[in-house]
């Protein structure tokens, strides 16, 4: 399983797409806080690249790379091992490179320029949004054959979790508005990982104030250590429930 992994982690550090971005997150980080006077304003610019960026190219790289290995995923299975071994070393495999490009592109700028909490907390939220996604795009790829429809799959998924969601939360709050809905937004926030990741930032950065009454709900939640743990733990759910029907699918695939 370790010859697997190694094997797959040098061949997508060698991979051209990774490393443009890992490039790309490093000029951009290094960029940010050099123009920004304060750290916080440069964290908060961040967060804006994080949450769209590392979540999108997360989920679409990691489908193709599902794909573009089946032969190689064939010839493994023709030696005796076990499948469920073959699909967790592409899992860490892809994980431990992802997050490897993100550490340095971005975890480097963040741990140089803002080594305070707020900045190990984006750099924690970063390594978890990136392995959700990580395992989104196995999801994603175990549901159909055809390439095309899994990418389309993986890229619809990230533009509901990174845009559409929030028009449903909003359209929500405004149709019932006279009724005190805030706490079960607190529920709703648990069904999107970008949002979960956006809330714990916002909160240690004390801009809640900018949030309103519902942020006055979040904080008195995700602003405590019990809120925190319960947080980084549906994070973790939201990495082992989606690989875990992969890991199901896979190994009742016949290939």
């Amino acid at each position: 399983m370790n010859r697997i992994i190694k094997f797959i982690v040098l061949d997508i550090l060698k991979n051209k797409i990774v490393l443009v971005y890992t490039i790309i997150l490093s000029i951009l980080s290094w960029s940010v806080f050099s123009l920004e006077d304060n750290s916080t304003k440069g964290l908060l610019t961040l967060l804006n690249v994080i949450l769209l960026t590392v979540p999108l190219v997360s989920v679409v790289f990691s489908t193709i790379y599902i794909y573009n290995s089946s032969e190689f995923i064939e010839l493994l299975l023709s030696q005796p091992i076990k499948r469920s071994k073959i699909w967790w070393s592409l899992f860490f495999g892809l994980s431990a490179s992802l997050l490897l490009s993100f550490f340095i592109g971005t975890g480097i700028p963040i741990l140089f320029y803002a080594p305070s909490d707020v900045g190990v907390m984006m750099l924690l939220v970063g390594f978890f949004i990136t392995t959700v996604f990580v395992a989104i795009a196995f999801l994603s790829s175990i549901i159909t054959r055809d390439k095309a429809k899994g990418i389309g799959i993986a890229i619809m998924l990230w533009l509901f979790f990174a845009l559409l969601f929030d028009g449903l939360v909003l359209f929500v709050l405004f149709q019932f508005s006279d009724y005190p809905i805030e706490k079960i937004m607190v529920a709703i926030t648990a069904f999107n990982p970008i949002d979960l990741a956006r809330i714990l930032i916002l909160l240690h950065m004390d801009v809640s104030a900018m949030m309103g009454y519902t942020g006055a709900i979040f904080k008195d939640f995700f602003g405590t250590s019990l809120g925190i743990v319960i947080a980084f733990f549906i994070l973790l759910l939201w990495i082992i429930i989606p690989f875990w029907i992969s890991l199901l699918k896979f190994k009742r695939k016949d290939l």
